[in-house]
């Protein structure tokens, strides 16, 4: 019984190995493993997009940027090296879809709190209103944590150019060079500087999936 045994572990050994795989393999195909897509120029509405690049079907990245933030600091592509983070664009005096955007990266900044990895950035379009001065108040009275999320400003036409080179998430305004006319996306970008999901600030329901998507790209990373 025992010489028979030996003489066949080679095959028994073998034929484990290969169920081991089968069995993988199956469960890979039943529960794939999901990735974010990485969002380039030309995948997005061309309303969103700078002519100058809606051509662009790779190697999209946000640009570099300085910018200064609601405690007087300049915040640059650095504060956010290595991390996930957040973006939009609002303005303080917004009376219309710029309340809810707020609350709901209030709701973001809460679930992020323990999370080093996370990071928010939302970018003043009315920079001549949006002052040092109004961007602290505004945190302040919103709750905003000085370590987690930067209210940025500065100047018109850089900020101009990162939501519609960059983030891809403004319209042109037809009444001035440097004007644009905001919309209500949250920015989902990666440790790589590259887009990986847009969301609709003003739904719950894409809230949740945005909290969802950052697990995702968090066990990408």
């Amino acid at each position: 019984m025992l010489h028979f045994f030996s003489k066949y572990k080679f095959f028994a050994v073998v034929l484990l190995v290969l169920s081991v795989i089968i069995i993988s393999v199956i469960y890979s195909i039943l529960n794939p493993v999901k990735f974010l897509p990485v969002f380039q120029p030309a995948q997005v509405n061309s309303e969103m997009v700078d002519s100058s690049i809606q051509h662009v079907k790779k190697y999209h990245i946000i640009g570099d940027f300085s910018l200064i933030n609601q405690n007087g600091k300049i915040i640059t592509q650095q504060d956010y090296k290595g991390k996930i983070y957040i973006a939009d664009f609002f303005f303080t005096t917004c009376q219309t879809i710029c309340p809810i955007m707020t609350d709901h990266m209030l709701q973001i900044q809460e679930k992020i709190k323990n999370d080093s990895l996370i990071l928010l950035l939302s970018h003043s379009v009315t920079p001549e209103i949006d002052s040092v001065a109004q961007l602290k108040k505004y945190a302040v009275e919103k709750g905003v944590d000085d370590s987690k999320w930067n209210l940025v400003t500065g100047n018109k036409k850089e900020i101009y150019n990162l939501a519609r080179k960059s983030y891809l998430v403004a319209k042109d305004s037809p009444y001035d060079e440097f004007d644009l006319i905001h919309t209500e996306n949250f920015v989902l970008i990666d440790a790589k500087k590259r887009i990986r999901g847009f969301y609709d600030g003003t739904d719950a329901e894409a809230i949740k999936q945005l909290l969802e998507d950052i697990k995702i790209l968090k066990r990408e990373d």
